[in-house]
């Protein structure tokens, strides 16, 4: 799954190098933190948070297939 999040999150970002993604599971819950860019945030989110919730749809969708239950979490870049 977090191949599948970094895809999409690469093709919508200005500095697709700075993209990273890291996934955590346990059993059938996985989680899934994506980080980009202080200047990306936005264009990950988008207007009321849509840009986020499509992310977070399709990936459902993908993981349906798979029996799991994944969840998608935008996290800020560390200092």
């Amino acid at each position: 799954m977090g191949s599948l999040v970094e895809v999409i999150a690469r093709a919508l970002v200005s500095r697709p190098d700075e993209v990273k993604v890291s996934e955590e599971s346990d059993g059938k819950n996985v989680l899934v933190k994506l980080q980009v860019a202080d200047e990306d945030i936005g264009k990950i989110i988008g207007k009321s948070g849509r840009i986020a919730k499509a992310i977070r749809t399709v990936v459902k969708a993908a993981a349906i297939k798979q029996n799991l239950r994944v969840t998608v979490e935008i996290v800020e870049e560390e200092n």
